[in-house]
């Protein structure tokens, strides 16, 4: 298949481009690097490259178009040069914070470039679409773990409302034309990088994830992790989430374009392991990893928080044939070789 992957020299687009070319799928990847960098898809080439070195399997090829998923003729552009099969849909802005902060741009971005899109795909008679949501659409869940049954919920942000509304949009589309094929994938907390250490997560500034911010404090970039809040209703009183393998989050992507194969209408899947690992459990793994201490202080509570969050896996696994393979262990050793790897991420020029 010849995939478009918008978004993807990002940290979870550059690992699917990776699954994608080594399945020897064609992609075409289009980014504005607003948050991601180009150095990115140079890695991913040489990781590709690397694998098949030697081998039978011919590796897909890579294309990459620097554009704007709001700029609607740089979009026609593409479509018009490429028979596409399909579209991977991760562009957007995605820093919870900025969002509250930023409302507008958040709506714009990611509700606004998501229609553009959506208007390219049909004018060029491409249906099938997978597209890149979180598990923030189910606001506060009553009970765990998360199944896809549970009602979308109020999201407590503008960056999980813009995924929220993007579902509804794309669920609005199925309705009025029986053609398209969705796959909204709902993740849990991504987390790991390439086992080669070339690509990773590349946080802009201070991290809103936890993990890259403890690999940081890690390596001596900053000097200790906040826990915000040491009272929840937990094991260690620390909040618990299901954090998950970035490259069994990219093979996800590969089943969902699988089951567009046969299937049209909207498909609605959990990634995530099923496992709930506290902020401490994080901790001692990256120390584990790291064979270094993460000094960290239990500082108050974040509004908005929830105790527990972790997901009922089992449709994937049902329907996809997917199920998350790596464990804590790969998570935080991938995360430790790609930071040591790489103190300052992909460099100054590429920081992203």
């Amino acid at each position: 298949m010849k995939i478009l992957v918008t978004g993807g020299a990002g940290y979870i687009g550059s690992h699917t481009v990776v699954e994608l070319l080594s399945a020897g799928h064609d992609v075409v990847v289009l980014d504005n690097y607003c948050n991601s960098s180009a150095v990115a898809l140079e890695r991913v080439a040489q990781i590709v490259a690397d694998a098949v070195a030697g081998k039978a399997e011919q590796a897909g090829e890579l294309q990459a178009v620097e554009a704007d998923i709001r700029d609607r003729a740089a979009l026609d552009a593409v479509f018009a040069a490429h028979a596409f099969d399909g579209v991977i849909h991760f562009a957007g802005l995605k820093a919870v914070g900025e969002s509250v902060a930023k409302p507008l741009e958040y709506y714009e971005n990611n509700v606004g470039g998501s229609v553009t899109l959506c208007q390219a795909m049909q004018a060029a008679g491409v249906f099938n679409l997978v597209f890149s949501s979180s598990a923030t659409v189910y606001g506060e869940p009553p009970e765990m773990p998360i199944s896809e049954a549970f009602p979308t919920g109020v999201p407590t942000n503008p960056y999980g409302r813009s995924k929220l509304m993007v579902e509804e949009v794309l669920q609005d589309l199925v309705r009025s034309d029986k053609r398209w094929s969705i796959a909204l994938l709902r993740y849990f907390n991504p987390t790991g990088a390439h086992a080669s250490g070339l690509i990773g997560e590349d946080p802009q500034g201070i991290p809103n994830n936890l993990v890259p911010y403890i690999s940081q404090v890690a390596i001596g970039t900053r000097e200790k992790l906040s826990v915000f809040g040491g009272d929840y209703p937990t094991p260690d009183g620390t909040g618990v989430r299901d954090y998950i393998h970035v490259v069994d989050l990219a093979k996800g992507h590969l089943s969902a374009l699988n089951w567009m194969q046969d299937n049209s209408g909207v498909g609605i899947w959990n990634l995530g392991t099923g496992l709930g690992y506290s902020v401490l459990d994080m901790v001692r793994a990256l120390e584990t990893a790291s064979a270094r201490k993460v000094p960290y202080e239990i500082v108050d509570r974040r509004p908005g928080d929830v105790a527990e969050c972790w997901a009922d896996a089992s449709k994937a696994a049902a329907e996809l044939g997917w199920k998350a393979e790596l464990g804590l262990e790969q998570m935080m050793a991938d995360t430790w070789r790609w930071q040591s790897m790489n103190p300052q991420g992909y460099g100054e020029q590429g920081q992203g």
